[in-house]
């Protein structure tokens, strides 16, 4: 197996527990791929992932794979509220977890009579889009006729009378135009697009199931960060007696009789295998081998669109967090046409513009010194193709998460110890990923553009897991991506996925 992200790992541990012997080779030094933690003066921060969306996924791999159930290694809690979001007119609004009738009855109070209504409305529509895809999206490997879940919208969008016809919304930004018809309805929705660095002007409507599975499932916390949930599957795969080789760097996939044989490393060791599973980007992976992967008839992403990273900055704090501070506070951009402009490359310049800011100030001893300090992450969308390092554009983008960040933790620069900045070369550097990109969940719809390349490939015996192979980037996804290809080499082509 190549590379201990969380998707392999996931596909490590079912394997071992099907009597498979597995090895994970891992170019750095340590598990988890993207989600990965920062250590200094006695601060740790989560720098990917830094919330889990349906834990269940995770719950399965650890029913599956072990006595000990997900609860008895790792400590989850909800987060409540599950975000609270500032907006450009100083509008507040904390939105509660898991509970439709709350946010609807919050969105009313903070943003008027009718706003939460329109929202639970769409999230009603949104769930229907859920349900028209979480299997073939998400619980079963990609079907052969793909082309099918290309073509078909799954969100029901309501019918709009524009220039004497009738359209129906196939964005987000039409559904936020159409039909929620309020800037900071369309911002919280935005918010879940940028979250991913999704354009929402060019992402199907189809992913209006990203805010339904917030809504529906919840969002969760596990106490000493994201990293926790990696150490325990690692060490889930430890007790499975899968073996993890660090510091081993693949340059090559083997090839005899026509099929995945074995791995060459940088040192010039070569070891078999019966099956090789890859857990890189395109492409990493396609410089392991010259082997056609996919061809014509197979999904092929929109390479052509930009795919943008995350920006991150890491705060010291001194002080304490007070009370009744929210985890997660987004604060939104109050330029949105100059923010997706900066994200997409349609802007006239590499200059930052402010951008939409997710806030995390996660109550947790374990990530700060003692209680008289605090730890905070800011993160947000940004471009791949920018040099961070020219004339400080890094520094000065730094800034404005900084800036936009005082709306949510008081007396922030006067309390600053000492700040890291996290460009997108650093998620380079942790997960192998080209210029730092992000890989997005598998979407609906807009011919195929937002699909992920199926976890078999045109090499037998080689096959796909993690972010960047179906059903695509998230940890539920990662997760599942792993119990996908474990099914399919235990099982077979046959294998239709979970029941």
């Amino acid at each position: 197996m190549i590379g201990a992200g969380m998707g392999a790992m996931a596909a490590a541990a079912r394997l071992a527990v099907a009597g498979h012997r597995v090895a994970v080779y891992e170019r750095t030094a340590t598990y988890g791929g993207a989600v990965a933690r920062f250590e200094r003066d006695g601060f740790a921060f989560d720098t990917g992932p830094a919330l889990l969306p349906l834990p269940a996924v995770y719950r399965d791999l650890f029913v599956k794979t072990g006595k000990q159930p997900l609860e008895e290694c790792v400590e989850l809690v909800q987060v409540d509220p599950a975000s609270r979001h500032i907006f450009p007119d100083g509008t507040t609004i904390s939105v509660p977890n898991a509970s439709r009738a709350g946010v609807v009855d919050a969105l009313n109070t903070a943003l008027g009579s009718g706003a939460g209504d329109r929202w639970g409305d769409f999230l009603v529509r949104a769930r229907e889009a859920w349900d028209r895809t979480r299997r073939p999206l998400l619980e079963e490997p990609l079907w052969p006729d793909w082309r099918v879940l290309a073509e078909r919208e799954p969100y029901p969008a309501v019918p709009h009378k524009r220039l004497l016809r009738t359209h129906r919304a196939r964005t987000l930004d039409e559904i936020a135009a159409w039909e929620l018809r309020d800037p900071r309805l369309t911002a919280l929705l935005d918010g879940h697009a940028l979250a991913y660095g999704l354009d929402p002007r060019t992402t199907p409507a189809s992913a209006a199931v990203l805010p339904y599975m917030e809504h529906a499932f919840g969002t969760w916390y596990v106490m000493g960060g994201i990293r926790e949930l990696a150490r325990a599957v690692y060490e889930r795969c430890l007790a499975r007696r899968v073996e993890f080789v660090f510091g081993a760097e693949v340059t090559g996939i083997v090839e005899k009789d026509g099929r995945a044989a074995g791995l060459e490393l940088a040192d010039g060791t070569v070891t078999e295998a019966d099956q090789v599973v890859a857990g890189l980007d395109p492409v990493r992976l396609h410089g392991l081998t010259d082997h056609p992967l996919r061809d014509d008839g197979d999904v092929r992403p929109d390479r052509e669109s930009a795919r943008p990273g995350r920006f991150t900055v890491l705060l010291a704090l001194r002080g304490r967090r007070e009370s009744g501070a929210a985890h997660r506070t987004i604060v939104h951009t109050p330029d949105r046409t100059a923010e997706l402009d900066f994200v997409s490359y349609l802007s006239d310049t590499d200059e930052p513009v402010r951008p939409t800011v997710t806030v995390l100030r996660p109550d947790d001893p374990a990530l700060r010194p003692d209680d008289e300090h605090e730890s905070v992450v800011l993160s947000a969308a940004a471009p791949v193709e920018i040099d961070w390092s020219a004339d400080r554009t890094d520094e000065r983008f730094a800034d404005l998460l900084v800036t936009a960040a005082e709306a949510a933790v008081p007396g922030l620069r006067k309390r600053l110890l000492w700040r890291e900045v996290r460009t997108l070369q650093s998620t380079t550097q942790e997960t192998g990923a080209a210029d730092g990109a992000l890989p997005q969940p598998a979407l609906a719809a807009a011919d195929g553009r937002f699909l992920h390349p199926a976890n078999t490939t045109r090499l037998p015996g080689l096959y796909l897991v993690g972010g960047w192979a179906h059903p695509g980037g998230g940890l539920p996804h990662a997760g599942m991506s792993g119990a996908l290809v474990a099914g399919l080499i235990v099982e077979g082509p046959g294998f239709r996925g979970s029941q």
